[in-house]
């Protein structure tokens, strides 16, 4: 072992750094090959205290005797020496003896690297200033100099001051405005003071250092390209930093026209501003504004929208003129989504339709304001021309999605080489119901009769399993302790496959199958434990006596098996002389379809006819008829509505231990609340379990549903649309569920609860008479919030189901009005405004009709809130004048 591998192995930097300053170039190429064989070696225990140690010396080292630049960048930045802890002095120490060119070639290979390998900016730095080359302008490169020149914590300077002694600073500068997602690299630690970088691009052009014509075009494109929100938050300040001269603004009148049309709100705001001013001191023509004008109205931003009717307002009453332009932009904002901006628009053209001379653009405006709704368009017969509502024309039609239709699961895969795929696939993402099932099945089958070519067949996969690195011992450790049970889909499958491969112990499988009824102390313990028990039984089947098939493989992918379709699963298992087993046989009567009574008996005869115990409990099981629901009570706590429901004793009788939990009461309060439940991919696979019980399911899942309105939680309501899609009575559980998926705080929870919602409206099974005066419960508790509630409704009605929605406000809002009414101890529910006027929406386009308990009372209120306001528009949609006369 030579002398400098010794001392790299000891980890003496220092002395390693010696030893190489009296080598020559082919002395340290000859120690290349000694310095790889260390590493290799230390890369197999690569955080054990030698390797610790000796990293910081190997990684200058190893930079030092490779005589390829490309091999030195290598060397360099591998993932191995990311964390070495060695000085980028060190390493410019070591390199410094190489000529220029060399040097500008590791500097650039290594400024090539993404962002994500972490080279110091002082390593880059400090090359390019030792080989005197062009600064890299890379991703990497650029943010490493924004970091470094950020960090004001570690001097006393400034960032100006910094930036005013960089060399290269317009190329980096330069480069800046093209790095995708800096911004917050940019804000951070900095902010919008005077030792920004906004503040300081600004006064680096004031002194010349910048070229100002260069960095305002260059700020105005970046924000024209759009990115992130940071960015153009970041982008932003720098452009207001640079405050333009209004010659400056003249120039770019395009450039802010597409920046109002199109970019991220403040952004749009901004140039919105610029182009507003621009237009009230007349540099801006009507064409123009007209342009503009249209664009922005067909924005969703409310803000945005009543700004430049504003400014149209103030164009139109300095200069008559304008009317022909820009009363036809105006137009657009008819058919604007937020009622109060179609009003102001009315508004606008009553106010200054008298100045339009053209007769083809009266004739325009009377033609757009047809697209108004009811209320509106019976004021714009008089003021505009609009021809009147043909009530014969108008004939609301409901439109809801199609009934969802259950898919057909595939039988198992007949070839082992496609199983292994689809287990791998299941194993690595979420493959739902279907995945799982058919994976589960296809292993089952083919451990029976071809388990050398199964195991052949899995090695790909297998080789990725932690239970496979031997340093793990097996899967033993993990599924030996039962506490916590299954966390993923992928665990169960793991379990299969770690039997198959001999990686767990005979007794840890006869433990797991003799778990018998759930001991944890949760709600959803007693769906956890029936899914364990299956796939328990299976491992266990599969060491001890395989099972030919699975008899509960559902047919349909909500979780229906179809009911001749086990009794021929049963006559197989006859005929063969297998034993049932007993999970199996509960979870396939569990999803057995029974809904079908002519089905269900005919089966049943069949069944019968094996002369087996399994088809005789068939049998009886299916000639019991249609599954009663449980006995579901509500119940209160803090803000929230719970339920809990009674005994179901069907589900107690002929069942296995690990089963009859199913049928148990559950309480809204004697369960605790903290379990390792969380997986959204486990939760999936309930509904396929009760798949004609789902109010069972649905009270088990209750609390969970209440924290995404309640506690802004994430991610459970993308259970609510299997609900939707299963079977049985859709009840108290399930409706209070889809109330709080209607309120929850993440976007994607409320996309889930409309799905299910109109899944629940197009199968004729929503009660909107308990969904609404459930909903008006929550919002009055505060448990639901009324703007976020009123997003989803109006999602929902914007699909066509307007009447629909209506139905369900018609009910929560007398709820909320009565307060108002009785002039109740609370004043009115902040975003109530937003549900009436989703109400008022509702109710013009449906054509509902009639009386609204407490609106009156709302809508005689002093004042122009926009609670009164829409209250009185919807009051004005029920009982039009003609009506009410």
């Amino acid at each position: 072992m030579s002398e400098l591998i010794e001392a790299v192995r000891a980890g003496r930097t220092a002395e390693v750094v010696g030893l190489l300053d009296g080598m020559t170039d082919a002395e340290r190429r000859a120690q290349s090959p000694g310095l790889k064989a260390l590493r290799k070696e230390l890369r197999s225990a690569r955080w054990d205290a030698a390797s610790r140690r000796a990293y910081p010396a190997l990684h200058a080292a190893g930079a030092a005797c490779q005589t390829g630049a490309a091999a030195a960048a290598s060397w360099i930045t591998a993932a191995d020496m990311r964390w070495s802890g060695l000085s980028p002095a060190v390493l410019l120490h070591v390199l410094g003896d190489r000529d220029a060119e060399w040097l500008a070639d590791v500097a650039h290979r290594i400024a090539d690297r993404p962002a994500s390998a972490w080279v110091p900016y002082e390593l880059m730095a400090g090359l390019v200033r030792l080989s005197g080359c062009p600064v890299p302008t890379t991703d990497a490169y650029v943010r490493g100099w924004v970091q470094h020149m950020g960090g004001t914590w570690q001097r006393g300077d400034t960032i100006l001051d910094r930036l005013r002694g960089d060399a290269y600073l317009t190329d980096l500068v330069a480069a800046l405005f093209e790095t995708h997602d800096i911004g917050n690299a940019l804000e951070w630690g900095t902010g919008d003071g005077p030792n920004s970088w906004s503040d300081a691009l600004a006064r680096l052009t004031v002194e010349g250092a910048l070229d100002r014509a260069a960095t305002v075009d260059a700020c105005v494109a970046r924000l024209l390209r759009g990115g992130t929100t940071a960015d153009q938050r970041a982008f932003l300040r720098v452009l207001r930093s640079l405050a333009l001269t209004r010659e400056e603004q003249r120039e770019r009148v395009a450039d802010w026209s597409a920046l109002a049309s199109d970019a991220a709100s403040a952004v749009a705001s901004h140039a919105q501003s610029v182009l507003g001013s621009l237009a009230l001191d007349g540099e801006l023509t009507y064409r123009q504004l007209a342009e503009v004008s249209e664009a922005v109205l067909f924005r969703t931003e409310r803000k945005l929208v009543r700004a430049q009717l504003v400014l149209l307002g103030k164009v139109l009453a300095r200069d008559p003129a304008a009317a022909d332009e820009l009363l036809p932009a105006a137009a657009q904002a008819f058919e604007h989504e937020d009622a109060d901006v179609r009003e102001r628009a009315l508004k606008l053209m009553e106010r200054h339709v008298k100045k339009v001379r053209s007769a083809e653009v009266r004739t325009g405006l009377a033609l757009a304001a047809e697209r108004l709704w009811p209320a509106l368009r019976a004021r714009a017969v008089a003021t505009l021309g609009a021809a009147p509502v043909d009530a014969m024309a108008t004939v609301y039609e409901e439109v809801l999605p199609p009934v969802p239709r259950p898919a057909r699961l595939a039988p198992a895969p007949s070839s082992v080489t496609e199983l292994a795929e689809e287990v791998g696939a299941a194993m690595a993402a979420d493959a739902g119901v279907t995945g799982f099932e058919r994976a589960l099945d296809g292993l089952v089958r083919h451990a029976y009769g071809n388990r050398e070519d199964l195991l052949e067949a899995l090695e790909p996969v297998v080789a990725r399993r932690w239970w496979a690195d031997p340093r793990y011992l097996g899967a033993d450790r993990r599924y030996g302790d039962l506490r916590h049970g299954m966390l993923e889909t992928a665990d169960a499958l793991d379990l299969v496959l770690a039997t198959l491969c001999e990686k767990t112990r005979t007794d840890t499988l006869h433990s797991g199958l003799q778990q018998g009824a759930p001991t944890r102390n949760c709600v959803h313990a007693a769906l956890s434990r029936a899914f364990e028990a299956r796939v328990w039984e299976v491992a266990y089947r599969i060491r001890t006596e395989p099972l030919p098939l699975l008899l509960s493989t559902p047919t349909w992918s909500t979780g229906l098996l179809e009911p001749d379709e086990l009794v021929t699963r049963l006559d197989t298992y006859r005929r063969m002389g297998a034993r049932v087993g007993a999970a199996d046989f509960a979870q396939a009567l569990l999803r057995v379809r029974r809904e079908d009574r002519s089905v269900a008996e005919a089966a049943a005869r069949r069944a019968s006819a094996l002369g087996t115990a399994e088809g005789t409990r068939l049998a009886r099981w299916l000639t019991a008829g249609k599954p009663l629901p449980p006995v579901v009570r509500r119940r209160t706590s803090g803000p929230r509505i719970l339920a809990e429901s009674g005994e179901v004793l069907e589900l107690q009788e002929d069942f296995p231990a690990s089963f009859r939990a199913l049928g148990r009461p559950v309480s809204a309060f004697g369960e605790s609340r903290y379990c390792y439940h969380w997986s959204n991919a486990l939760r999936a696979q309930w509904p396929a379990m009760v798949p004609e019980r789902r109010e069972l399911l649905a009270v088990r899942l209750l609390r969970d549903l209440s924290g995404l309105a309640v506690d802004d939680t994430r991610g459970t309501a993308s259970v609510l649309p299997l609900l939707a899609e299963s079977g049985g009575e859709a009840g108290e559980a399930t409706h209070l569920g889809v109330a709080y998926g209607l309120g929850a705080r993440h976007p994607e929870d409320r996309l889930a609860a409309v799905d299910a919602l109109l899944v629940l409206a197009a199968r004729g099974q929503l009660d909107a008479s308990r969904l609404g005066a459930d909903l008006g419960q929550l919002v009055r508790r505060g448990a639901v919030k009324p703007t976020r509630l009123a997003e989803s409704l109006r999602t929902a009605a914007a699909t066509g189901a307007n009447a629909t929605i209506w139905g369900l406000l018609s009910h929560a809002l007398p709820v909320l009005l009565a307060d108002l009414a009785t002039d109740g101890p609370t004043g009115p529910i902040r975003g109530l405004g937003d549900l009436l006027a989703v109400a008022a929406e509702c109710a013009e386009q449906s054509g509902a009709r009639g009386e609204l308990p407490h609106l009156a009372c709302t809508a005689d209120r002093r004042g122009a809130s926009r609670l009164v306001r829409e209250a009185r528009r919807l009051r004005g949609a029920l009982m039009p004048v003609e009506v009410a006369a």
